[in-house]
């Protein structure tokens, strides 16, 4: 004799109750796991300045932008 082997049939309603509970499960865990936290940055790095106008970046966006140049 052959040992046979019984699938459990699980139907949409256990299905979707399963997946809700999981989802439950992994939302509740998540804030366990820590918050993410910036790179520290210096007193001289936030006071200096990140625009640059001049820069080739910047030129280029408002080139492709169609800014006008401002000359």
């Amino acid at each position: 004799m052959k040992a046979e082997h019984k699938v459990k049939e699980v139907g949409r309603r256990q299905f979707l109750r399963a997946l809700g509970l999981g989802t439950a499960a992994a939302t509740t865990t998540a804030p366990l796991v820590g918050a993410a936290c910036a790179d520290p940055e210096s007193r001289d790095e936030r006071r200096r300045a990140s625009y640059q106008p001049n820069s080739l970046l910047v030129q280029k966006f408002y080139a492709v932008n169609r800014y006008p140049t401002g000359k």
